[in-house]
């Protein structure tokens, strides 16, 4: 208790009564155990703003002070307290991820409040029937070619809210699946059994084990992982991403350290469906991303997805696409399925220098036309007749196009950016800034008024399972009504370019800045010490 205090405290703030909450209610020991430590408690306050220091750092909270009704429902009043404080760290809480039901309407039935898949029971005749109120099913309303859907943990009402239920449901609900196969078990020789099951086995791990198949170093800094994953590469599309990792086992070793990965949220940027084969791009910059490079082909890795929502693609207009840097990789995909469904495609390309180039011919296969740029070193070279290049950011790119001052020949441009339907832009929140305010001040006479501007938006990712952890949210605000909102970056990273608070997406982009620049000279001191055998 002394060292929790002495270091500053913790306290635990709760918009209810401590006897309210799951952790009471449900394992008491836990709030025993947290006393004894020394934390504080805080009852009945709700969160209303954090305070920044000069630094941008957090040196406060203010919250709303809760007033229990004879109802026992919480209302706020019209007291507020403030509380010192270095870190915040907020619980987010737990709701079922029905989210696959929102994607893919009518799969599933939900419960009467939407809330919860609603349960079934398999009867004695082997079929799906609603679980009462006082019964307990483990399946979901999924029926199809003999298959079904169980649901466990916090996706099921009964085992909700807390970590030592949520494991039981599966200690309670195996029985049940069981006796799905008990005719079956009983009839079938077991070795026939083990038979089939090591051939499901094998089956599903030929479709869900992914494995490296190339690592191709594009440029001093951005290296391209070209993946063996069936499942995963015929599942995606344009626009989405993976989450790839490393094993711990499988890790280079570098003086006793071992080079593990944390979870890399990477946008896919080609896949051969019929190989099984998927393709990503990465921009060494601090810790994880730097290890891609020492991948060695035929070594097992993990990689979940695809995840995030598609691209929307339609169909006959004509679309601006404007890469930025790494951003580039994203588009080779976007742009191939806009140009395969018949839209006209014009590709602003920006790096920040020359050597920064990398893949051209993908660039070139989904436009119509491409206009080069790059901010420092000789001007690119456009390999065809129609593309065209500039040395300057991707904004005066567009303002030079659009008054036809490009080289080689400085004439008219193929594209009237007045007639653009549509553009997507895709690079760092900086680039993406940049083109949002510019489309209102000096861009605005050149383009259409009614275009759709889409940014595909890069915020902070942790779980990638698509609004579990929180940790991607990205604030919003309306252009015309000022309200503020927020989005999981996980589940849509294409967002309106109007609303995205690019300022937000900064601050969040630093928050791990200390982090990772230790990591980077930690690192350095590794690879140091390793000499030759290491090289980044």
């Amino acid at each position: 208790m002394p060292y929790v205090r002495k270091w500053g405290g913790v306290t635990l703030c709760y918009r209810k009564s401590i006897t309210d909450s799951p952790a009471y209610r449900l394992n008491h020991e836990e709030i025993i155990k947290s006393l004894e430590e020394g934390i504080y408690y805080w009852e009945m306050i709700s969160p209303e703003e954090a305070i920044q220091n000069e630094f941008g750092a957090i040196k406060e909270m203010v919250f709303r002070k809760q007033i229990r009704n004879a109802d026992g429902k919480y209302t706020e009043s019209d007291e507020t307290i403030t509380i010192p404080a270095k870190t915040v760290i907020v619980a987010a809480g737990t709701s079922p991820n029905v989210i696959y039901e929102r994607e893919h309407p009518g799969t599933f039935e939900l419960d009467e409040r939407k809330h919860f898949f609603q349960t079934f029971k398999m009867n004695e005749n082997r079929k799906l029937v609603k679980a009462e109120k006082n019964e307990t099913g483990f399946f979901t309303s999924y029926n199809k070619f003999g298959k079904y859907i169980t649901v466990y943990g916090d996706n099921h009402p009964r085992y909700a809210g807390n970590v030592v239920k949520a494991m039981a449901s599966s200690k309670d609900g195996y029985e049940h699946v069981v006796r799905i196969f008990e005719g079956q078990l009983h009839k079938e020789d077991q070795s026939l059994l083990e038979a089939k099951y090591d051939e499901f086995a094998k089956r599903l791990d030929g479709e869900f084990v992914a494995y490296v198949e190339e690592v191709n170093i594009l440029t001093p800094t951005i290296v391209e992982v070209v993946m063996r994953a069936p499942l995963q590469a015929r599942k995606f599309h344009p626009g989405q991403f993976y989450r790839l990792q490393n094993y711990e086992t499988t890790s280079v070793d570098v003086n006793g350290t071992k080079m593990m990965m944390e979870g890399l949220a990477l946008t896919g940027a080609w896949v051969n469906k019929g190989k099984g084969l998927l393709s990503v791009i990465i921009l060494e910059m601090w810790g994880s991303s730097r290890l891609c490079r020492f991948l060695k082909k035929g070594e097992r890795v993990v990689v979940m997805g695809p995840t995030g929502t598609p691209t929307e693609i339609p169909k006959g207009e004509t679309v601006l696409l404007a890469g930025g840097g790494l951003g580039n990789a994203v588009l080779f995909s976007v742009a191939k399925a806009m140009k395969d469904n018949g839209n006209k495609v014009i590709y602003f390309a920006g790096y920040r220098n020359t050597t920064d180039l990398f893949k051209q011919d993908e660039v070139e296969e989904g436009t119509n036309q491409v206009i080069w740029s790059n901010d420092f070193g000789d001007t690119i070279k456009p390999r065809r007749r129609q593309d065209r290049a500039i040395t300057a950011n991707i904004v005066q790119a567009m303002i030079a196009y659009a008054e036809g001052k490009l080289e080689p020949d400085g004439g008219p441009p193929m594209f009237d950016l007045r007639k653009v339907d549509r553009i997507i832009a895709i690079g760092s929140d900086r680039m993406m800034k940049a083109i949002q305010e510019a489309r209102f001040t000096i861009l605005k006479k050149y383009l259409n008024p009614e275009h759709v501007a889409i940014a595909s938006i890069n915020s902070p990712m942790q779980c990638m399972m698509k609004e579990v952890c929180a940790q991607c949210l990205q604030r919003h605000v309306d252009p015309k009504t000022g309200e503020e909102s927020f989005v999981f970056t996980c589940f849509n990273q294409d967002q309106d370019m109007n609303k995205v608070d690019f300022n937000n997406l900064n601050t969040r982009l630093k928050n791990n800045t200390v982090l990772e620049k230790l990591t980077k000279f930690y690192m350095d001191h590794l690879f140091k010490q390793a000499g030759a055998k290491m090289t980044v």
